[in-house]
């Protein structure tokens, strides 16, 4: 007979997801086994979608659950609680069995119900999960939150060919993970508009940029013909991060450079500690691709 440890477990339906869902599986850090599933409603175009992040702990699937997060901007609520209990229902009635298909497939249920039915349109304003008496608020008036797509809000500026543009290179940071959050910031040198908003087409092709609970960013070119800055930034739904980050950068006085910090949320509220992480993830990048003089490194910012 088959002898499945928990590993082995793990190892195979892991393989066995990854070639069902193919592009809408996507690995977010292999070494804590922090997974990400995009599902949606099976339209063409479809119109209720969902990000199940899962992370797997020593004892699944024999003896502990996965432990989830669902990641959609209408997901609130009534609904969320009902659609956490039907999980939790699967797991209690398949105990020591490989559920995550099962969840998967739930969840996909649900989304088509709600697309057959007279739902209205879901709400698709991303907000944080988080939640302070002090969110920052010295710092929105830098950077006003962008609900609709931020690639969409920056057609206004950059409309036109855009054949004649260059993708600039794009740099990745090493991720910070913090009580099962993972920040990782990306980096691109940028002189127009234009390229700041090929280069967040070219990240939101990544599947596994693209499943970020939040993706903010924060730009400065430096116009030398007038002497002045264009600069701008987006929360991406993570209130006043996009302000806080363009901060740092004018404090460093960097420019022309694009920084986006993607945030994994893991279930568990970080408080302040994430402005921290956005903050350091952005800084630490900046010191390795010498945006910054190295001894201003040494000066965290805690």
């Amino acid at each position: 007979p088959h002898i499945c440890t928990e590993d082995l477990c793990q190892i195979d339906e892991i393989e066995a997801l990854s070639s069902i869902y193919g592009e809408d599986w996507c690995v977010v850090d292999e070494d804590e086994k922090i997974y990400c599933i995009k599902i949606n409603d099976c339209l063409d175009q479809p119109k209720w979608t969902l990000c199940l992040q899962v992370i797997l702990p020593p004892g699944y699937p024999a003896a502990e659950p996965p432990i989830y997060q669902l990641n959609a901007p209408w997901l609130r609520g009534q609904d969320y609680t009902e659609l956490a209990n039907s999980l939790e229902e699967i797991y209690i009635q398949n105990l020591g069995e490989s559920i995550l298909y099962l969840w998967v497939e739930k969840i996909r249920e649900v989304l088509i119900e709600k697309a057959q039915s007279s739902s209205p349109e879901p709400d698709i304003k991303k907000a944080s999960e988080e939640v302070d008496e002090d969110d920052g608020d010295d710092f929105v008036l830098d950077c006003q939150p962008i609900h609709e797509d931020p690639v969409k809000m920056l057609n206004y500026i950059t409309s036109g060919s855009q054949e004649d543009e260059e993708l600039p290179p794009i740099h990745h940071g090493n991720p910070i993970t913090d009580r099962r959050s993972t920040f990782q910031a990306h980096l691109a040198p940028v002189v127009t508009p234009r390229q700041v908003k090929r280069v967040l087409e070219k990240l939101y092709e990544n599947k596994k940029i693209a499943s970020a609970t939040h993706n903010i960013y924060a730009y400065r070119i430096y116009c030398e013909d007038k002497q002045t800055f264009l600069q701008d930034c987006e929360d991406d739904g993570e209130t006043a991060a996009g302000g806080r980050l363009l901060h740092l950068m004018q404090i460093l006085n960097v420019h022309n450079v694009l920084v986006v910090v993607s945030r994994w949320y893991g279930g568990i509220l970080l408080g302040p500690d994430r402005f921290k992480h956005i903050n350091n993830c952005a800084r630490n990048v900046l010191v390795e691709y010498n945006y910054v003089p190295s001894v201003v490194s040494f000066c965290r910012l805690e």
